[in-house]
């Protein structure tokens, strides 16, 4: 019996990096299309609420920071530049933290296009005032449908467990319990009605039978939620994804050029 040693070297492969440099680039271009949108929308509301001479600016500032397109997309953009900076500083794949931000960003800005195009396009959604018509493309449309296709074929995706659903669904459901609470102790300056909710799927005046009706459509968008997010995580495990244990296998040591060390770069082998 003879002990011999034989290097075992290790190797990654990983995405082109043009294609990663790439991305980046176009996830930086999708977040400022979408500051700019959010910021041409608050200042036509803001100009509003001015010309109208609205005295509880707070409240009003309050209701467009409320609204779950404001909220989504908003998150959407520190998703975009956290992965763009994520891809240029060569982080990949996604730490797991940014991976569940990801997946969250992704479903909720889905079913803010969704729910938009099929329940609220042509109705007002914002403070109040004309809103230019490129910013609701831009925050109902493009942005959504951006953030789909970063979610498919952007580099990085780390394969999510399905308990992660759960997580994804937060949000939402405290949204909602925020939005339902709050709705009838807010006076809307703009309507002049004892009462305030985003959208008119939620406010039990606008429902033919009240909070029954108002149940109704969140169940509804609850089950597009849940169905979203499952997709969301299905796509991580179809086999194109990253997995905690690959990538710890990844990060082992690997020989080097000059490196000697042969409890670094070696393993024994019995002949």
């Amino acid at each position: 019996m003879t002990a011999s040693t034989e290097p075992v070297v290790r190797t990654s492969t990983g995405p082109n990096r043009a294609f990663v440099l790439l991305w980046a680039v176009l996830r930086t271009a999708m977040a400022v299309a979408i500051i700019a949108a959010v910021v041409v929308t608050y200042q036509g509301s803001s100009g509003f609420w001015a010309a109208q001479g609205f005295a509880d600016l707070v409240t009003l500032n309050v209701n467009f920071f409320s609204y779950f397109t404001i909220e989504s997309n908003l998150l959407a953009t520190a998703v975009l530049l956290i992965g763009a900076g994520l891809a240029v500083a060569r982080r990949l794949p996604d730490p797991s933290w940014f991976a569940v931000l990801r997946a969250c960003a992704t479903t909720y800005m889905a079913i803010t296009g969704i729910v938009y195009n099929l329940l609220l396009r042509g109705l007002p959604v914002t403070g109040g005032g004309d809103a230019q018509p490129w910013t609701n493309e831009v925050l109902h449309v493009i942005a959504p449908a951006f953030l789909v296709l970063d979610w498919l074929l952007a580099p990085g995706r780390r394969r999510l467990e399905w308990n992660r659903v759960f997580v994804v669904l937060a949000f939402p459901i405290t949204w909602v319990v925020y939005t339902l609470v709050r709705g009838p102790l807010v006076y809307d300056q703009v309507k002049a009605v004892q009462s305030w909710y985003p959208y008119p799927f939620l406010n039990p005046a606008l429902q033919q039978n009240g909070y029954l009706g108002v149940a109704f459509w969140v169940l509804v968008i609850s089950v597009a939620f849940a169905a979203v997010a499952s997709l969301v995580v299905w796509v991580t495990r179809l086999g194109g994804g990253h997995s905690g244990r690959a990538d710890a296998a990844a990060s082992e040591s690997r020989i080097e050029p000059g490196n000697t060390d042969a409890s670094a770069s070696v393993s024994p082998h019995r002949e």
